[in-house]
């Protein structure tokens, strides 16, 4: 049976502000508190809220070191320079490619790019890549989605007559890398408004910049915003301010006209007649693009993306999800070792992380099997794995524990480590693993809050089922792009029963297929679907009150939309027999 979650009611917003919104828009108050709870007072921010405007993106020569990479770029294009574009495996870095390389190669015909490899090179810039840039004659690398701690392999570059061009949105060590320019909103004395760019929205205002300085056409740059929604959503950055515009407008494109890459993803991905939002590029799209750089070459990911017919186009796309279906084989398998490997552990009931190595896994997927392994027991964890004689992998936290500040706290047990507060990546020499298992258990078990480790469900607001009607739900759909800093919203209904329809669903009968009623509301049934919850199915089928907090999304079936909850979890209701 899982554990029992908490549920934490979020506060309302201020009633005055909710009351004079309710009235300027003639909506739900339900829904004006979630505007108001998003920092949404006025009509007028319900307006740039509601319907993003390109002409709102802000001015990229904000960004630090703006002016000089334009005009290094130039310089490149106007001297039959050889120029490469160089970045990270994942979906951010092998999009963040694909776009800079295509608006390049419009202008230049002397232009590469470069994917390192996951499993000889590692992340970011690698001596290799500096290598294959010199002997290929290029004398400008634009790095993208990486190298704001490269600052020996920059130094390198430059000593071999490798200018460079950074484009970074991660946070920068102590020395910012001597590069020609580095584009980072992150780092310290850049101006720019707003910090939380994916790497492909990093170059998105580089080529923003360039087209600005040379006259182009910006209608020309919307051709690359699919990329840009891509990469924003598979990266998990803060979907809000120029976040929000960038994805508005790239989910358009991404629906209407996507390139012909992303046009065959989204074929074999089972969502061609099917609205694409944020969460089906996180679970559908974006894995899939991410498989090629974990089982094979990321390289391939941006041949798929940069692909200019048809033909070529579903070719690799097909051979992209082949990959993943057998990176989802591998995952699966090794997920299973993993907690096998932990519940077999005596003492694992009594350890606030889990800490598990096996030489023979598959390094491509351990970051996955991290996360799997957090939601099956929710404590930090560290997932690791043998490659070219080191031991290496990946970390996963829960909310609230930094991650990071326990890795670091063993740094000198370790070779290379980075990440942030939820994710980190290490490598160590095997010698060191027993005593650094050891010493990571032991700063987790001294510094982790107990309270945090109760998986928690955050809801926005309480419902009745009377309030969704189809004005409401057509507004709710508005709230979108979802993603951090603007999560779809999450109700709470209580009091509901089973209208005699639900039914115990999955090939193991995991899920619960709902039709619920509310009590004042007897008549009016509504769908929805509660996977991995099927130890309430008896209790509900017995026609018992209970519970829900779930959030509202279309069902497809067919070509026809229905309004389905969503269900995140249920607490079964006392029953007062008197």
């Amino acid at each position: 049976m899982a554990a029992e979650k908490k549920w934490i009611l979020r506060e309302p917003g201020d009633p005055y502000k909710v009351a004079k919104l309710t009235q300027q828009l003639s909506i739900d108050p339900t829904l004006s508190n979630l505007l108001v709870q998003r920092g949404v007072y006025t009509f007028e921010d319900a307006r740039c809220f509601f319907r993003p405007q390109l002409e709102n993106l802000y001015d990229p020569f904000l960004m630090k070191d703006m002016d000089k990479a334009v005009e290094r770029i130039s310089k490149a294009i106007n001297g039959s320079e050889k120029i490469l574009v160089y970045g990270d495996y994942d979906v951010d870095g092998t999009t963040a490619v694909a776009l800079m390389y295509s608006f390049l190669s419009k202008l230049s015909n002397n232009v590469d790019y470069y994917i390192p490899d996951r499993y000889n090179e590692g992340y970011g810039i690698s001596y290799q890549g500096i290598e294959y840039a010199k002997n290929s004659g290029v004398s400008l690398i634009i790095a993208l989605d990486c190298g704001i701690k490269a600052t020996e392999k920059i130094a390198h570059a430059k000593s071999l007559g490798i200018d460079f061009i950074i484009c970074d949105h991660h946070l920068p060590g102590d020395t910012i890398p001597a590069a020609i320019a580095v584009l980072d909103p992150m780092r310290p004395n850049c101006d720019y408004p707003f910090s939380d760019l994916s790497g492909a929205g990093v170059g998105f205002k580089l080529i923003q910049a360039y087209s600005k300085v040379y006259n182009l056409p910006f209608e020309d740059l919307e051709a690359y915003l699919d990329l840009v929604a891509v990469s924003i959503a598979a990266d998990i950055v803060p979907v809000v301010d120029e976040n929000r515009i960038l994805a508005f407008y790239g989910l358009k494109r991404l629906n209407q006209k996507p390139r012909k890459g992303l046009k065959h993803i989204i074929k074999l991905s089972g969502l061609e007649n099917h609205p694409i939002a944020i969460d089906d590029i996180v679970f559908r799209i974006g894995p899939r693009i991410n498989a090629a750089g974990r089982m094979e070459s990321g390289k391939t990911a941006v041949d798929l993306l940069t692909s200019e017919t048809d033909d070529v186009a579903m070719e690799i796309a097909e051979v992209i999800n082949s990959v993943n279906n057998d990176r989802k084989s591998v995952d699966r398998v090794i997920t299973q070792e993993a907690i096998t490997m932990a519940t077999e552990d005596k003492d694992f009931s009594q350890k606030k992380a889990t800490v598990l190595y096996n030489p023979g896994w598959h390094k491509g997927v351990v970051g996955i099997v991290a996360s799997r392994l957090v939601e099956s027991f929710y404590r930090p964890t560290i997932v690791l794995t043998q490659s070219n004689r080191f031991v290496t992998g990946s970390a996963r936290s829960i909310p609230g524990f930094d991650l990071y500040q326990g890795v670091e706290a063993c740094s000198d047990l370790l070779e290379t480590f980075g990440g942030h507060m939820y994710a980190a990546g290490l490598t160590m020499k095997e010698e060191n693993y027993p005593i650094f298992k050891q010493r990571f258990e032991e700063y987790v078990a001294k510094n982790i809050d107990e309270s945090i480790m109760t998986p928690q469900v955050d809801i926005d607001a309480k419902l009745n089922f009377k309030q969704i009607t189809p004005k409401f739900f057509r507004i709710l759909k508005q709230f979108q792009p979802f993603g951090p800093g603007n999560m779809s919203p999450v109700f709470l209904t209580e009091n509901v029963y089973d209208n005699g329809n639900s039914r115990a669903v999955g090939s193991d009968r995991e899920h619960v297929r709902l039709e619920l009623i509310q009590e004042d509301e007897p008549y009016r049934p509504i769908p929805g679907i509660a996977f991995h919850q099927s130890e309430h199915f008896d209790y509900i089928q017995g026609g018992n009150p209970f519970d829900i907090c779930y959030s509202i999304a279309e069902n497809y079936y067919r070509g026809v939309a229905n309004i389905q909850l969503r269900v995140k979890d249920i607490k079964e209701r006392e029953i007062d027999f008197l």
